[in-house]
């Protein structure tokens, strides 16, 4: 992609209307476009980010096992009625009338929805256990929504759910997902803390969080240094400083995080009121053991901007780059060798064959700027790779990792070396 020809712009000052870092930085960086409180609009940049982390999201929830589906988003309030959610839910969730003045609402979660699918379906303990999920936007009326991606009215969300026969397969299950979802943060970047929390206003009495540590969280957790136990401090009945009371040895650190995903044992809770039954093996109808498993796709790109951010702008993490780098030509001498330097890295071989590394995702500045202007919007996009085309590099690139881990200089025909070595 030639940087003359990608939609938005990068701002030199930050949105008035923003005070979180994630809306700041993506907003000026030319990522996200605000249309009201809590809702957001994905620019090519703030697109490619955002699929990128539901492609992770895929491949986890895949290897555990996990069917991909998509349910709407519209809703009637019948569905709703069955487990009484309609009348609970009503401050957060969406609800008016549609045509014919059917009651109907903007889906706040999913159970409801998936398991009046699933009823349709399910009949025998030969069809258990079972993983269905989707990544699909949801809608809240968030009262706070002033902190960007963390929080919003409209958001992407990755929502799993699992059926089971009794509670020891749902028990094995919610540990596998807990290290699929380590995984999937882990690979956005982020390390995951296991938090135990309350369940909310959507599921059981408690749950487990992943938070992610970091002085500009809006919640609270207590962590213990030693064994690891975390506990949000809403419900938490030790303060800061409390010896830790699963392994009574370490101290509790209160410490500031974002909350990332959330998973939940349902039990019966909606297979009971919805009457979600099979017929075991021993010819006995019984309820189906239910689990849920959120994750936002668009919380995660928030928290990942949150976290890994400088004084100069975002620095993405390899693996959800918006770009495996980006080319920057600060001197136009060089114009002929950096458009081909270009070429060669993006097409890939017209041979038929092996592409020989190619076909890597270039995000070229060719544009008529100042050398100044050009390295601060680089800074400001925060791409993991800079390869820097200048008057001084003699032949050669510079190339620079956005996280300064790195820096150095290769000839042209090692970029594509430089590359594999990096992503692959």
């Amino acid at each position: 992609m030639k940087q003359s020809k990608l939609f938005g712009k990068t701002l030199r000052e930050a949105p008035k209307d923003e005070v979180s870092a994630n809306a700041i930085l993506l907003s000026r960086a030319g990522f996200i476009h605000k249309l009201m409180a809590g809702v957001y609009s994905y620019l090519p940049l703030g697109f490619r980010v955002l699929d990128k982390i539901k492609n992770i999201v895929r491949e986890e929830m895949n290897a555990l096992g996990g069917q991909e589906i998509l349910m709407p988003a519209l809703t009637p309030k019948e569905l709703w009625q069955e487990t009484g959610r309609w009348e609970k839910l009503k401050e957060i969730m969406f609800q008016f009338a549609g045509a014919g003045d059917q009651a109907v609402g903007l889906a706040a979660t999913h159970e409801e929805v998936l398991v009046n699918i699933v009823r349709r379906y399910l009949s025998s303990y030969r069809d258990l256990p079972l993983y269905l999920y989707q990544i699909q936007d949801k809608f809240r009326n968030e009262p706070r929504a002033k902190s960007g991606l963390l929080r919003g009215r409209e958001f992407s969300m990755k929502d799993l759910y699992s059926f089971h026969e009794n509670q020891a397969d749902l028990d094995n299950f919610y540990q596998q997902a807990i290290g699929a979802y380590q995984k999937v943060f882990e690979r956005c970047g982020l390390i995951s803390i296991v938090t135990e929390a309350s369940g909310g206003a959507f599921t059981t009495e408690y749950s487990h969080e992943f938070q992610v540590a970091t002085p500009y969280g809006e919640d609270e957790i207590m962590v213990c240094s030693g064994c690891g136990f975390a506990q949000n401090r809403e419900i938490c009945a030790f303060n800061d400083g409390a010896k830790c009371p699963s392994c009574a040895k370490a101290k509790l650190a209160q410490t500031k995080s974002i909350e990332v995903g959330n998973i939940f044992k349902l039990g019966t809770i909606y297979s009971k009121p919805m009457q979600l039954t099979f017929t075991g093996a021993d010819g006995k109808e019984k309820e189906v053991i239910m689990g849920c498993y959120g994750l936002g796709p668009s919380r995660v790109m928030g928290s990942v901007a949150e976290v890994h951010h400088d004084k100069d702008g975002l620095i993405w993490p390899k693996e959800i780059t918006p770009f495996h780098a980006h080319l920057l030509l600060l001197d136009n001498k060089q114009a002929g060798a950096a458009d081909k330097l270009y070429r060669e890295l993006t097409f890939a071989s017209a041979k038929g064959g092996s592409a020989s590394g190619r076909g890597w995702e270039i995000l070229f500045d060719e544009r008529v700027e100042s050398s100044g202007a050009k390295l601060k919007d680089a800074d400001l996009i925060g791409i993991s790779l800079q390869l820097i085309i200048g008057a001084k590099s003699a032949g050669a690139v510079e190339y620079r990792f956005r996280d300064k881990s790195e820096n150095g200089k290769v000839n042209f025909s090692e970029v594509d070396q430089l590359l594999k070595k990096f992503y692959r």
